[in-house]
């Protein structure tokens, strides 16, 4: 075997036999869900012998989920599993050697000489204390040649992540045996980049799966299947956050499902290389109408010294009419704007949920340079124990070219009680819910616009 090569020129040597370094795979298939989750199915040719025998498979997840394990051969039992996750290395190989005796080789830089000497190693912790005949000695990094030669491996490290399993078999023969496991290290998101014409009023929109490994194994040539939604785990959050979805969609898209889940199966067999990040495109659309709104959204009492900008939302349909035609996995939509020179520039991103077709959405990508908003509360009057009239002033500038208009939402209308009233407004509002209203405000080129209202609440 060759030597570990630690710093400080420490090598590490043991007399055994190789280790094979093949994964030992067979006929692989990857499930992999959202949620840092996938469900490996393996398929290996096993010479199994009649009675009692252990089996080992190499090459399995480090994060296997051992109490997830299934096997299956026929004519044959399971009788015990062990899975084996303490690899092979320099540290490692020293952890197991307490307690047994090695040889300790240095070299005289100034002669070339070699000395050997046996020793017991004492301790493994933060450093190694050997026993050498009758004296105690710490192997230090001292930055001379020296070598520790084990007289074998330990039998329970190994050189990747291994499932062993003692099997009951009727007959020998060789036979297909499929072993079924969770393992967590495994997942995967949608990306999405989008290049967006103002002017037009369309985008174009392409989705990257992004599938990432990192579970300490590769899985090769297997046949991935890609999972959209979020199955329930014990021990596992499977709250979703915000989604971004102004109105859900009741279009059913062209793809298969597994339940209440979507499946992107990838079209061809893939490695998913250990510590890799590997993307495939799953969406390509050209011209989807989308458009660029203004919003802000001002808390109830909700009063500023400064004038503050509002939201840039871009807002764009996943409908199979005028959209992006799909369901669109949870994911990051990144935002691209073609400046003068005709070059992507980078303009802001934001996440969505597992969105169904025919679903609009509206994603903040950023704060507006030129569009700002100062409420003010003017007035604050109690007029019974039970009553109060609270009197806003929003200003609205606007400082582009052109003219835009802005989405002012007033929140916290019944945020303790549900008998709000609109005494007046300069502007005819849309109530959203009974907590919030909003108002479409047209504001001027290079203009201000004042919206007023006056609320009586409770408190």
């Amino acid at each position: 075997m060759r030597p570990f090569i630690l710093a400080g020129f420490l090598m590490v040597t043991a007399v055994s036999p190789a280790i094979s370094q093949s994964s030992g795979q067979g006929d692989v298939s990857v499930t992999i869900y959202n949620s840092n989750l996938a469900l490996v199915q393996d398929v290996r040719q096993l010479n199994i012998p009649a009675g009692r025998s252990i089996q080992s498979f190499p090459g399995v997840s480090g994060q296997i989920r051992a109490e997830t394990v299934s096997f299956t051969a026929p004519n044959s039992g399971i009788v015990e599993q062990n899975f084996d996750y303490d690899l092979l290395s320099p540290s490692k190989l020293m952890e197991k050697a307490v307690g047994e005796t090695v040889t300790i080789v240095r070299i005289n830089p100034a002669t070339g000489s070699e000395t050997r000497e046996r020793a017991k190693v004492l301790a493994a912790n933060g450093g190694v204390v050997l026993q050498i005949g009758s004296r105690i000695e710490v192997l230090r990094d001292d930055r001379l040649p020296t070598r520790v030669i084990f007289d074998k491996v330990p039998e329970n490290l190994r050189a990747r992540p291994t499932l062993s399993v003692t099997l009951n078999s009727s007959r020998a023969g060789t036979r297909p045996a499929q072993l079924s496991y969770l393992t967590s290290g495994l997942g995967w998101e949608a990306d999405y980049v989008a290049l967006f014409d103002e002017k037009a009023g369309k985008m174009d929109v392409q989705g990257w799966v992004t599938l990432t490994n990192n579970t300490g194994t590769t899985f090769d040539n297997a046949k991935t299947l890609l999972v959209a939604g979020t199955p329930g785990v014990i021990g596992r959050n499977n709250y979703s956050s915000r989604n971004n979805v102004r109105s859900a969609g009741i279009e059913s898209a062209d793809r298969e499902m597994l339940g209440d889940f979507y499946l992107y199966p990838l079209a061809a067999r893939t490695t998913i290389a250990n510590a890799q990040t590997k993307q495939v495109s799953f969406l390509d659309v050209t011209g989807a109408p989308a458009q660029k709104t203004y919003e802000y959204s001002n808390r109830w009492l909700g009063t500023q010294d400064e004038p503050q900008s509002v939201d840039t939302v871009l807002e764009f349909s996943s409908s199979s009419d005028g959209g992006l035609g799909d369901a669109l996995p949870a994911g990051t939509v990144r935002v691209y704007m073609k400046d003068a020179s005709g070059q992507p520039q980078f303009i802001g991103e934001n996440n969505i949920g597992h969105t169904p077709m025919g679903s609009e959405l509206g994603l903040k990508t950023g704060e507006a340079f030129d569009v700002k908003v100062k409420p003010t509360v003017t007035e604050r009057k109690r007029l019974s124990a039970s009553k109060w009239r609270t009197s806003m002033t929003y200003e609205i500038s606007n400082a582009r070219p052109d003219a835009v208009t802005v989405s002012l939402i007033q929140n916290g209308l019944d945020f303790y009680w549900d008998d709000t009233r609109i005494v007046s407004e300069s502007m005819t509002s849309k109530r959203r819910s009974s907590d919030s209203l909003v108002w479409k405000v047209p504001v001027p080129a290079n203009g201000r616009t004042t919206v007023t209202a006056v609320f009586e609440t409770r408190f």
